[in-house]
This record gives C-alpha cells, structure tokens and sequence, in this order.
C-alpha cells in the first residue's frame, strides 16, 4: 500500500531525528548524506541533522572533501567540518568503511613525476605571485556577522554586525586601503584601526608565498582531482609544521601564538595557478579563540585590456567559547590604478556572490586554460 507523502516525509524526519541521537560511526554517516544528496534534501535540515549527532569514530576530513564533490551543500559541509574537530580524539573508522566514499570520475590519477612537476610550477607562480600584477584598485567589501550563543558542532546562526566597504590600490606592490562607507554611512578620512573588530589585510599574497616557501618545509600530497568554477583542478593537501609557521593568531592583544596549519590547495590543471587555498590553523586547547577557518578564493578578473589572476572572495570563521565571529570579503571593481582620490565606485555593486561562484562542483568538467 503506498503511503500518503505527508506520512513519508514525517517518518523520515523520525528517522533522521533517531540517527542524531546515537553515536554515529563514519560508514553511518557517509550513507546519511550520500542519501540526503540523492534524495535532494535541503542543505539546511541535512546541516541541522548532523549539528546533532555525535560521532563513535574520527571522522577524516578527507571524507569531508569526497562528500562536498559528491553534492554536499555548504551547510552541510561545515556541520561535518565541526564533526571533525570533535572527533579528533578518537579511534580511526576502519579503512574499508572509510573507503565506502566513492571519489567522482575523472582522469587517471597524475603520475608522481607530474605531481613533483605541477608543485614546482605552482611553487613558481605562488612566489612571483605580488611580482606579477600590475598596478591596480578594487572595491572590498567585508560582512562582519556574529552568533552569541554558538553551539559547537552547529552552522551556526549569523546575525549581521556591518557591512565595510574600502578602496584597496595596489601601487608598486603595496596595498593601501581607504575606508569608503559603513553600512550606508560615509567613512572618509577614518582608519580602518578606529571600527574595532577583526579586519583582513593582504593574506591572498602573503599566504601563498608562506606556504610555498622553501624555508617553510611544507608537506604536500595529491588527493584528488576537483573542479571549482567549471576548471579542472588537481587538490593537493599540506600541512607546515608549528616550528616552520608564520601563522601568527592574536586574542584582545594579551595572548598570541604561533600555529601549525594545513588545508587544500586547487591547483588549476594546465596553467598550475591556484584557484583556492583553505587554511586551518591548529590552536591549543588552552588558547581563547577556536575553530579558525580560512578560505580563499581567486578567479581571473579583467584590468584595461589584459586578464590576470586576482582575489575573488575570502571567508574567515573563528570562536571565542560561545561566540562566534565571520568575516566575509569579496573583491569588486577591478580597474587600473589612478593616483586620482576623487575616483568613485559603484557602492551599489555589493550584494553577495552567489553560490556558483564558490562551491566546487560534484564531477569534474573539462579544464579551459587562461592565456
């Protein structure tokens, strides 16, 4: 007897709710969301579901990356990125249910001597990098949001603290930012020091040359390949170790650590350009502020007649106990640089990039090089 749709949708939600309040091994876990992707479920109830659960297992965030390809959403993603931090403690999934992942179809996997060949060309770009773009301006904006009553293993549920519009030019290889408007409110001639609260300076071009840095001794393996706005790309995982880092994270001015990190590489397949870097600093417990996680993305961006590979969107997510903070940047409005100080831009070109922009997609598509 078929049931009525109402009843199917009230016994699954029972379901779910039933999974959330055991301990989930890994393999659960996998079948959950695969199961979710294909019957479509909202990105938002499958993230609330798994805020609920707790894990019998150390759930790797390798298997994070395969279900984000796999269709996850983005909600969906952080909740398991929270999985991840709060299982680290615990025993490791057997590898065969580990392996219940299926990674999507794609090329052959590269042979080590092209791994070693497109590290060393990406190395080569990511340290020429500042070197290599011209003179410029942009508008940046950056969204400030914070939840007072973060609970730990949540999305989260971001209330809007203000929305910081600056002029960033790029002149000789040095940056220098003029704040333009708070809110809807003129800020000129006021420094960015004055607003208080967490800003991001210049970590697109300084990141890269960290992490490629010989001195830094960064570890590198292929994992797989991605693709991230419609471009093939070969995702490398790294990790600096604490005595090579330069990752320097600050609380109230009083305390202030040096961190080990790691995170993924999207190196763009042909041209050996990296497309997206994510970091995640690795905090003593001890230590105030938790959870810190980075994103970075690039795309190619038109200044007068030429294309170059510039900053698209930045996101930056951290706690403090209960409170959690993001800062979200975007960068609009490339043009050549003017020493004009009357320039203007349009201040109305700042709703939020959609999701298209930033979401890596399920299944590799062909790759398109940029001349």
């Amino acid at each position: 007897m078929r049931l009525p749709a109402a009843f199917l949708f009230v016994f699954a939600a029972l379901a779910h709710h039933a999974l959330a309040q055991q301990s989930v091994t890994v393999a659960k876990l996998i079948e959950f969301v695969r199961s979710s992707i294909q019957q479509k479920n909202p990105d938002k109830d499958v993230a609330l579901y798994i805020a609920k659960m707790k894990m019998s297992e150390r759930l790797n965030p390798n298997v994070v990356e395969d279900l984000q390809s796999a269709g996850a959403g983005p909600r969906t993603v952080a909740a398991l990125t929270a999985l991840v931090t709060q299982s680290a403690s615990l025993s490791a999934a057997p590898t065969k249910m580990v392996m219940t992942t299926q990674r999507p179809t794609g090329p052959p996997e590269p042979s080590e001597a092209e791994k070693r060949n497109v590290l060393e060309e990406t190395r080569e770009f990511a340290l020429n990098y500042v070197k290599s773009l011209p003179d410029f301006l942009c508008m940046q904006v950056t969204r400030r949001s914070q939840d007072a009553h973060f609970t730990i293993g949540s999305e989260g549920s971001w209330s809007p603290l203000d929305r910081i519009i600056e002029k960033l030019s790029f002149f000789d290889h040095k940056e220098n930012y003029e704040l333009i408007q708070r809110n809807d409110n003129p800020l000129m001639g006021k420094t960015w020091e004055a607003l208080g609260g967490s800003f991001s300076r210049g970590e697109w071009a300084t990141l890269l040359a960290e992490v490629f840095e010989p001195s830094t001794h960064t570890e590198f393996h292929w994992q797989r390949w991605g693709t991230l706005r419609g471009q093939l790309t070969h995702v490398y995982q790294y990790r600096v170790e604490q005595e090579y880092s330069q990752e320097t994270i600050s609380y109230q001015n009083t305390q202030k650590i040096v961190a080990a990190f790691h995170g993924f590489i999207y190196v763009e397949k042909g041209t050996n350009v990296v497309l997206r870097i994510t970091v995640v600093p690795e905090i003593p417990a001890s230590f105030p502020v938790q959870d810190v996680d980075q994103t970075v993305d690039y795309d190619y961006q038109p200044i007068g007649t030429q294309t170059f590979l510039l900053p698209l969107r930045s996101q930056v997510q951290m706690r403090d106990g209960h409170i959690a903070s993001r800062n979200e940047l975007e960068w609009r409005q490339y043009r050549k640089y003017s020493a004009d100080s009357t320039i203007k831009f349009d201040t109305g070109d700042d709703a939020p990039l959609g999701d298209d922009k930033t979401k890596e997609q399920s299944a590799p598509g062909p790759a398109v090089p940029k001349k």
